[in-house]
């Protein structure tokens, strides 16, 4: 193991390394690495014609984590798991300057596990039915990007995607402290990703393990069990100059709360607002019952679930998941998002999904940003921004209950709630009901074949997904389903008999009194009166 300065590093990157960034939003990334690799392609014009090769998004939305590679020549091909964070990629993708594809982040972090393995393919049935199907676009994201990585296969009679594993040249990765042999612990990272199958594949396959870390520590200092990266994986070792380049996330320079469990957390003071995103929140919570206790919230309104569960004393009853591996506390947002405020446990990014796709979320809260009649979901691709999949294929192909929440139009909606009804203020621009996806981000059919209950929850309307399609099952009151629904979609969906009416309480502002009742209190309830299942048990209304 070598100690080297950041400029020292980013010269043993060769020419078409194939590299293994590590991260999540901004937790994980060796900041001060990055920027050394771009300054000296700028000043040199090397190393180039790199493949960069990641899970989940990386960067912070405008300079930081991925972006720092976002240079023609420098790279010739992106496998990402989700773009949104590193906008300076696009436009490389969107001119056709690059080879780009997007799969699914727990593909990716399993394929990192694979290739360290020496296994040449990862064979799952996430995927199937979406943009990363073969069948469909096989993951590509512009006409440039020819070489299928994607193919089909049936086993047993059943149909499998099968994905090329990755071999890694080089790996840049980050931790905490470096002991004198090179062993690496995170005592101070809010997650451990796939660091350590991405260090095994660099070298058992001839590459290049660097490492960024804020200290160096005595051999010895470092407990056995808390070496994440043992010494035998590192080439060399960066320690940060610059702390600004070392933060815990792109967010969060440091917080304690996020790496331990025996703390009292802040609590808020006040309860959140009764605006859009609150409504949407507390309808999709009325979906929840003492039978469906793992939960994973994704970002956006979702995140306010947990708010409505802890206003209505309810957060309790359930363990929130967050997909780069995190169990239990109060999941965070923004540059934050990934991490927990005091977690009960945090494991690795691809054991999580491992956990995930086989079925272990009872059920799941997904963004909604364009429907059809098929109930197809893209969160995706707009155009030529790319957002990505991240982990929504694979939360929302695993899980055994699915809520997207999300308005009904957006660009301009203003709704306020009065004595009890929903009033549309202003009416959102651009219709998010439409007749068919840009891409298909999760498939309608094979939640059908997969046996799942999916609803669509937005302000003012409840959809589910039933064998004939998207059918609307609940309004919100004060709303006109001609001017207020039909007019807005651009298809006509199929109607429950009878329609319900969402219960008024979701548009007053004061706590709904939900009550979540422990399974044991209803098996006890059920010895004692004979007449009640745990089936039977859900929200106290």
């Amino acid at each position: 193991m070598r100690m080297l300065s950041a400029e020292q590093a980013a010269a043993m990157i060769p020419d078409e390394a194939v590299l293994g960034i590590g991260g999540f939003i901004g937790a994980g990334v060796a900041e001060e690495i990055h920027e050394a690799v771009e300054r000296r392609f700028i000043a040199t014009g090397k190393p180039e014609q790199l493949t960069l090769l990641y899970a989940a998004g990386i960067g912070d939305g405008q300079t930081r984590g991925l972006n720092h590679y976002a240079h023609e020549r420098l790279i010739k091909r992106v496998i990402g798991g989700h773009w949104g964070m590193a906008p300076k990629l696009q436009p490389l993708v969107a001119e056709n300057k690059i080879e780009a594809y997007n799969l699914p982040q727990g593909v990716i972090a399993q394929l990192f596990r694979e290739g360290a393995a020496g296994r040449p393919l990862f064979v799952t049935h996430v995927g199937l039915g979406t943009f990363v199907d073969p069948d469909l676009q096989g993951g590509k994201l512009n006409e440039r990007t020819k070489d299928d990585i994607v193919s089909k296969m049936h086993v047993e009679g059943k149909p499998f995607l099968a994905y090329q594993a990755p071999r890694l040249t080089v790996a840049i990765l980050k931790g905490t402290e470096a002991d004198e042999a090179g062993n690496i612990s995170f005592t101070k990272e809010p997650l451990t990703l796939d660091v350590l199958s991405m260090a095994i594949n660099a070298k058992n396959n001839g590459g290049i393990v660097i490492i960024q870390v804020e200290r160096m520590v005595k051999n010895g200092s470092i407990d056995p069990k808390s070496v994440e990266i043992p010494h035998i994986f590192v080439d060399a070792v960066v320690v940060a100059h610059d702390m600004s380049n070392h933060m815990q996330t792109f967010g969060t320079m440091f917080n304690e709360a996020f790496i331990r469990s025996d703390i009292i957390a802040e609590s808020r003071e006040t309860d959140y607002p009764l605006n859009v995103r609150k409504m949407i929140a507390r309808r999709a919570a009325m979906v929840l019952n003492s039978d469906k206790r793992v939960l994973n919230y994704g970002i956006g309104i979702p995140e306010v679930i947990a708010e409505v569960l802890k206003e209505e004393g309810q957060d309790g009853w359930f363990v929130p998941t967050v997909e780069p591996g995190v169990f239990g506390g109060s999941p965070v947002g923004g540059l934050d998002f990934g991490c927990a405020i005091v977690p009960d446990a945090i494991i690795d990014q691809s054991i999580m999904f491992d956990f995930y796709d086989g079925g272990g979320i009872d059920a799941a809260f997904l963004g909604l940003a364009q429907c059809d009649k098929q109930g197809n979901i893209n969160v995706s691709q707009f155009g030529p921004k790319i957002a990505g999949c991240g982990g929504f294929i694979n939360i929302t192909q695993n899980a055994k209950e699915l809520v997207f929440c999300g308005t009904f139009t957006a660009g301009g909606l203003e709704v306020k709630a009065e004595d009890g009804k929903l009033v549309i203020v202003q009416e959102g621009r651009a219709k998010k009901f439409i007749q068919s996806v840009e891409q298909i981000t999760f498939s309608g059919e094979v939640a059908q074949i997969n046996k799942q209950r999916v609803l669509y929850v937005t302000e003012r309307a409840v959809f589910e997904l039933t064998v004939e399609g998207l059918t609307l099952v609940e309004i919100a009151p004060g709303i006109d389903l001609e001017r207020d629904i039909f007019a807005q979609m651009d298809f006509r969906p199929q109607l429950a008999e009878p329609i319900r009416v969402m219960d008024a309480r979701i548009f007053c502002d004061q706590p709904m009194g939900l009550v979540f009742e422990t399974a044991t209190k209803a098996v006890n309830q059920d010895t004692k009166e004979g007449k009640r299942t745990t089936a039977d048990v859900s929200v106290a209304l």
